[in-house]
């Protein structure tokens, strides 16, 4: 048996050119998906909604980011260390990042 044992971190490796969102999945099995996101600005086009069929579980490790959800008035917001559970089919989109700093994602989709 080859085991593979690498140690990463999920702050290095941040692309110079952040005109557009960066997506990496970290890891992938048959159940789960782990994915960082690196965001600066960026923002769900306008009229467009998340419809998922998976449930993501995701936690803002560094910025500022909102969450819309169709069903909510007011968006959720999120600074470093605040995490929420996004349950498959529960349309939402990305109000807003910060555009002066970096956010980083991790997300779980399950």
């Amino acid at each position: 048996m080859n085991d593979f044992i690498k140690v990463e971190n999920i702050f290095n490796n941040i692309p110079q050119d952040l005109t557009v969102e960066v997506f990496q999945d970290l890891l992938t099995q048959k159940n789960i998906r782990i994915e960082r996101i690196i965001s600066k600005g960026q923002k769900s086009p306008e009229g467009f909604w998340y419809d998922q069929d998976e449930s993501e579980w995701v936690i803002l490790l560094k910025g500022y980011a909102e969450i819309q959800f169709e069903d909510h008035q007011k968006p959720f917001i999120l600074n470093a260390g605040d995490y929420l559970n996004i349950p498959a089919h529960k349309k939402h989109r990305v109000e807003k990042t910060d555009e002066s700093e970096i956010t980083i994602w991790l997300a779980i989709f399950y």
